[in-house]
């Protein structure tokens, strides 16, 4: 049985996003496929997001935000999409899933913590759901 491949997306790709895809990595274990992008790249990932993930051993060194595309939106099994109202390149061909976090952009590890693990247990639900 081949892993779902869900996709993360936020404005930036460099908060919201890259903590699903990588707790999605951390919470799932192979079991999932996760990438992320966002609709108006960042050119680096957030120091303080990248902080609070290094916390829980997860390496974001290699993590570079990057554009989400038609073919992600067109191959993703999940697309879920980390604030409404995003202004897609494409149709989304997957299940749909809509959350709402507010953008760590100018917060500090301290202040992202509270986000990272509320988007670690909405990630937790997700895997859960998708075994």
């Amino acid at each position: 049985m081949t892993a779902p491949t869900v996709l993360f997306i936020c404005t930036h790709n460099a908060g919201r996003s890259q903590l699903g895809a990588h707790l999605m990595d951390h919470v799932a274990e192979g079991r999932v496929h996760a990438i992320s992008g966002g609709v108006a790249p960042a050119d680096a990932i957030n120091p303080a997001i990248a902080a609070t993930l290094d916390e829980l051993g997860i390496d974001t060194s290699s993590a570079v935000p990057r554009a989400v595309t038609a073919e992600d939106l067109a191959t993703a099994d999940v697309v879920v999409t980390m604030k409404p109202n995003l202004n897609l390149p494409g149709p989304i061909h997957g299940e749909h899933v809509q959350w709402s976090f507010p953008d760590p952009a100018n917060w500090d590890a301290d202040g992202a913590r509270g986000i990272r693990d509320a988007v670690r247990a909405a990630v937790e639900k997700l895997e859960q759901r998708l075994r």
